[in-house]
Order: C-alpha cells, then sequence, then structure tokens
C-alpha cells in the first residue's frame, strides 16, 4: 500500500466517486495510515470546504486576471469558480463514516479527531444540499445514535445542525430494516469475487472480534449494581459518596459505549465478510458449472478421439506388412544395365 503524504491524500480525494468501491478504498487505505489520523481529518475537511479549482480564484484574485479569466469562461476554455456539487461533499461524509466505523475495533483516532470537526461538517454539507442529501444524511446520524459512535451531546449538536429546531422522527425498527435490505441489495448486485487472501485476512480479523474479548465480558459482568439500578440512589448520603459512584457511572458508561461500538463494527464485519463469501461462492459455483461443461465436452471429443484410434488400429491389421516382402536389396542379384541390354552380343 502506497505511502501516506498530504498530496497523496488530496489527490484521491479529488479522485473519490460516490461508487461503494470507491469509498471502500479510500476507506481502507486512511484506515492503514490511521497513525496520521490528524492530518487525515485536517486535510479531509479542507478538501471538503474548498472548491475543485481554488488554483483559479487565487491566480484570479487581481482586477487584470479577472477579466481574462471572465475572457476564457466567454470561450468555455475554462470552467467556473463554483465550489464542490453538494453531492460531492455528500460523498466526503460517507467516507467520513466508512473510516469512523470500519477503524473502531483497530483503535479510536478517527473517532476522536473527527470528533471536532464533523458537527460543523455536518452543518456545512446540510446547508448547500437538498432535502434528498439531508434525508441520506440523516441516515448515517441514525446508525451513529444507534450504535453509539458518539457521545449524546456530539449526537445532539449534529440533530442541530442537520435539523435546525424541528425534531426527527425516530425511526421505526420496519424503517431500520428496509434501510438494511437497500444496503444489501445495493451491495449484493453481482461484483468481482474477493481475493482468497482478502477472504482469509476477514476471518483472521474476526478471530479478535468484540464477542470474544473474555477481559471486557469479565469487567462488564463485575461492575457493581449501583451502576446498573436506579433505585439504589437513595443510599447516597454525602457529598463524597456521590462523587465516587459517578466516577463508577461515568467509567461504565465508557466501557459500554466502547464496547458496543466494537460489537457493531463486528456485525458490520460479519456482514461485509457475508457478502464477500456469497461472492465467493457464487464465483466459484458459476466455475463448477462451467468446468462440468468443459468436462463434458472434453469426454466427448475422448470418445471421438478413441474411436478413430479403434478404427486406424482395425485398419492397420488390414494392411499388408511390407516389413515380410523379400530383401531384394540385400542378395548378389542385381539389374542388368542399359548397355547390357543393346549390346551386339
Amino acid at each position: 500500500m502506497s505511502a501516506f503524504s498530504e498530496a497523496a491524500l488530496e489527490k484521491k480525494l479529488s479522485e473519490l466517486s460516490n461508487s461503494q468501491q470507491s469509498v471502500q478504498t479510500l476507506s481502507l487505505w486512511l484506515i492503514h495510515h490511521r497513525k496520521h489520523s490528524r492530518p487525515i481529518v485536517t486535510v479531509w475537511e479542507r478538501e471538503l470546504r474548498k472548491g475543485p479549482r481554488a488554483s483559479w480564484r487565487r491566480w484570479s484574485a487581481g482586477q487584470e486576471e479577472r477579466r481574462v479569466l471572465r475572457f476564457l469562461q466567454s470561450l468555455r476554455l475554462v470552467g467556473g469558480v463554483e465550489e464542490a456539487k453538494p453531492n460531492r461533499k455528500l460523498t466526503f461524509l460517507y467516507l467520513a463514516n466508512d473510516v469512523i466505523q470500519n477503524s473502531k475495533r483497530k483503535g479510536p483516532e478517527f473517532t476522536k479527531d473527527f470528533a471536532p470537526v464533523i458537527v460543523e461538517a455536518f452543518k456545512h454539507v446540510s446547508s448547500e444540499t437538498d432535502e434528498s442529501c439531508k434525508k441520506h444524511l440523516g441516515r448515517v446520524l441514525s446508525i451513529w445514535e444507534e450504535r453509539s459512535v458518539y457521545e449524546n451531546d456530539v449526537l445532539e449538536q449534529l440533530k442541530q445542525a442537520l435539523y435546525g429546531d424541528k425534531k426527527p422522527r425516530k425511526r421505526t425498527y420496519e424503517q431500520i430494516k428496509v434501510d438494511e435490505n437497500e444496503n444489501c441489495s445495493s451491495l449484493g448486485s453481482p461484483s468481482e469475487p474477493p481475493q482468497t487472501l482478502d477472504l482469509v485476512r476477514a476471518l483472521q480479523d474476526l478471530e479478535n472480534a468484540a464477542s470474544g474479548d473474555a477481559a471486557v465480558h469479565q469487567r462488564i459482568a463485575s461492575l457493581p449494581v449501583e451502576v446498573q439500578e436506579v433505585s439504589l440512589l437513595d443510599k447516597i448520603t454525602d457529598k463524597e459518596s456521590g462523587e465516587r459512584l459517578s466516577k463508577m457511572v461515568e467509567d461504565a458508561c465508557m466501557l459500554l459505549a466502547d464496547y458496543n461500538g466494537r460489537l457493531a463494527a463486528e456485525i458490520d464485519d460479519r456482514k461485509q465478510l457475508t457478502r464477500m463469501l456469497a461472492d465467493f461462492l457464487r464465483c466459484q459455483k458459476e466455475a463448477l458449472a462451467e468446468k462440468e461443461h468443459k468436462l463434458e465436452e472434453y469426454k466427448r471429443k475422448l470418445a471421438r478421439v478413441s474411436l478413430v484410434r479403434k478404427e486406424l488400429r482395425s485398419r492397420i491389421q488390414s494392411l499388408p506388412d511390407l516389413s515380410r516382402l523379400p530383401n531384394v536389396t540385400g542378395s548378389h542379384m542385381h539389374l542388368p544395365f542399359a548397355g547390357d541390354i543393346y549390346s551386339e552380343d
């Protein structure tokens, strides 16, 4: 995988399309370079906000340059200086969503580094998009809320940025399943089968999944009952014990929120693995049918060639054996020369 640099990231962001493959490919590259999460987020936000032709805007700062630029635009030799289209900005948030969720099992770097800028990014994109794009943003926000990607205060800020004073309606279970089915149908279309090595890596990653973390299971099982029962709060009699319980509750919230996020990421990984296995199985079935067809074809060819061999052997048996003819070339007899025949004797 190529080395990280801000210039390389800017180039990859400029080439980003709204296809799932493009988003996931860049997301994997960013997660691979997660130790550079801070500059990655900085470049991401900068590229989100600036237009595709910022260099033209800088060049056209002077009065004379602006006249030249208008002349060139009138000839349609260059485009305008409008900012990136709203749907492209939405793709940037799709990329952030993919990175944040899929990097959780490897570390919290991206979740933390995106937190200070994600609210303003939502505001920026939602202010320039239509209702259709806002609906997609709402889906992303709902997923983050359901999977506890961020704390409640950040989620509330995101809701305010997206909806303003309007309160979004809570999605029903049926709506959530419809969205999941839509995503699965879009991802389940015939695609290139995964490489065997990719399958092996995906299976190996699940060996260290959250559901198998016995240490965290033990910590959760060992949480005191005081942090789980509101009715026991009446037993607090002084400020010191209240502050001590408050710290225990905060630690429990962080533990459970982090584990819930890891479980959500594991669920996504298992869904992705299911799709990979389905594609791989489909490819293997297609290859099996093709090879079986080839085998039948070659069996028929073998039968024809075997028939030719049998017929050839039969004909060879009926032909004379030249090796059994008398050997006339090796005897002392020889044919007369022409001079002998026409001699006067």
